[in-house]
């Protein structure tokens, strides 16, 4: 055996014993470290495995070394390839790692690949060179040699930590500070260490330097990472905030107190609407215009979240104060339209059905603008769609006029109103809830009084779509007429 206990010798398995150990460690934290991304987490477990690779195969072939026999001289020639190898590929990683972090717009790919065909070349070198021994061979005593050519093993790694170093240069703006800086440490200290190593054979520098870096490195990115994401929490804690102080607005802007109008005998109402993020985009409202007449909207706000929701609350108020104003049904549409319409850059629109129902009599008038018809149910019948001539959807179209169709109801009658979201409700199959099983769910008990209506058709939609997501608003309305009491 050609191993010697000599200072030089003692230091260099210091060095790898200790990298061996560094990067076990850092293995495993990575490993169950929770709060890194799966790519980032892949990323550092192959590229530390890669450093135990060239680390062990170091020590492998420093305690080989000399020891005769034909089964160690191709094992060494396997784990010193392998050694090699390894460097090529732990260039090539740092490289695509630093293109990334760069942010090029341009030419990545070209980038990319060239990285991978150095890659393929230096494998072809280190494979080519075992076999001619133009880069490293073994006596017959099984002791290891440079060949003339060996900083050919050296030439596809540096070539890439020199395309690291330009792209550090050239893109190092967009990358964090700290993190540039330990990009160009990982970059100068094994620069450093195979310099010295190219004219020097005894202290390992290389390996106290690829795995110092290493780990200098991992810990900077992980660092960053972290710091990054206690931030994501911050602000995503404000967002929760802010949106739940977005959703008690919202909220607020609806009438939600049921009965309505306990004092009003001639008709029973409820009403209700469930988002399906924080805030929504569709609206119901009711409110006596005089004391004979009320009028009933439903709409529903093209996108979702917070934007559908401050056009909600826009489009709300405009209805109503134009409503309130003493303008008839038709002519509060047209003018909220040309209000929306103006400035409208986001391309937003609402779906509106509106009503105003003279209590005294049942006679109404409605108008709907891109809406879902309504459904009626007739005294001692069943609920039936109510399928006539739609008109655009408010905003789309300035200056469209509305107008209004007339419609009774009876004592006894009852009108559902609803958005699409309850048709358009979604099981696990991406199958739809659709306009039949509306039907369906309200035909369970046609006489049943408004608040039990809203009920069985929910009932109908959780049974149907069985825990799947909720994507789209779910809002109802339901309004049964009683008549006037002689």
């Amino acid at each position: 055996m050609n191993f010697i206990v000599s200072t030089v010798n003692m230091i260099n398995l210091i060095f790898i014993a200790a990298g061996i150990g560094i990067c076990l460690l850092c293995f495993l934290q990575i490993t169950s470290s929770r709060h890194l991304q799966k790519e980032v987490r892949l990323y550092f477990q192959i590229f530390f495995l890669l450093i135990l690779i060239y680390v062990s195969t170091h020590l492998a072939r420093q305690l080989m070394d000399g020891i005769a026999g034909g089964g160690v001289h191709v094992a060494l020639n396997a784990v010193t390839l392998a050694e090699m190898l390894a460097a090529g590929f732990m260039a090539n990683m740092m490289a695509m790692l630093v293109l990334t972090a760069s942010k090029i717009e341009k030419s990545t790919k070209k980038l990319q690949l060239f990285l991978i065909i150095l890659l393929f070349v230096h494998a072809i070198i280190m494979i080519a060179g075992q076999f001619g021994g133009f880069i490293f061979y073994f006596d017959e005593s099984n002791v290891y040699h440079r060949a003339p050519l060996y900083l050919l093993s050296n030439l596809c790694p540096l070539i890439m930590l020199i395309i690291c170093a330009y792209l550090l240069i050239r893109y190092g703006r967009n990358i964090a500070r700290r993190v540039r800086s330990s990009f160009w440490v990982y970059i100068i200290a094994p620069v450093v260490a195979i310099a010295i190593q190219s004219f020097s054979y005894g202290v390992q520098f290389i390996i106290f330097a690829t795995v110092g870096a290493a780990v200098y490195l991992f810990s900077v990115i992980i660092r960053n990472l972290n710091e990054s994401y206690e931030q994501q929490k911050e602000q995503a804690a404000r967002i929760g905030a802010e949106l739940s102080m977005a959703t008690d607005i919202q909220i607020s802007q609806i009438p939600r107190l049921f009965p309505a109008f306990p004092n009003r005998k001639e008709f029973d109402l409820y009403a209700s609407m469930t988002t399906a993020k924080e805030v929504g985009g569709d609206f119901y409202d009711f409110f006596l215009t005089d004391d004979d007449h009320i009028a009933l909207i439903m709409a529903d706000v093209s996108g979702k979240g917070v934007p559908a929701a401050l056009f909600m609350m826009i489009s709300r108020v405009l209805i109503k104060s134009h409503l309130q104003n003493n303008e008839s049904l038709g002519e509060a549409l047209s003018n909220v339209n040309n209000q929306l319409s103006e400035g409208n850059d986001a391309d937003m629109f609402v779906t509106v059905w509106a009503a105003v129902l003279e209590i005294s009599t049942g006679k109404g008038i409605a108008v709907n603008a891109g809406h879902e018809h309504p459904v009626l149910h007739r005294a001692n019948g069943w609920y039936e769609y109510e399928v006539y001539k739609h008109f655009p959807s408010v905003a789309i179209i300035e200056g469209q006029k509305y107008t209004e169709h007339e419609f009774q109801l009876n004592p006894g009658d009852s009108l559902f109103i609803y958005t699409d979201g309850v048709a358009e409700a979604t099981n696990a199959d991406k199958e739809l809830f659709g306009a039949e099983r509306v039907l369906e769910a309200l035909n369970r008990d046609p006489d049943a009084l408004p608040e039990k209506v809203l009920s069985n058709v929910m009932d109908g939609i959780n049974e149907f779509v069985a825990g799947a997501e909720q994507f789209d608003d779910i809002t109802m309305m339901c309004i049964r007429y009683n008549g006037v009491s002689l």
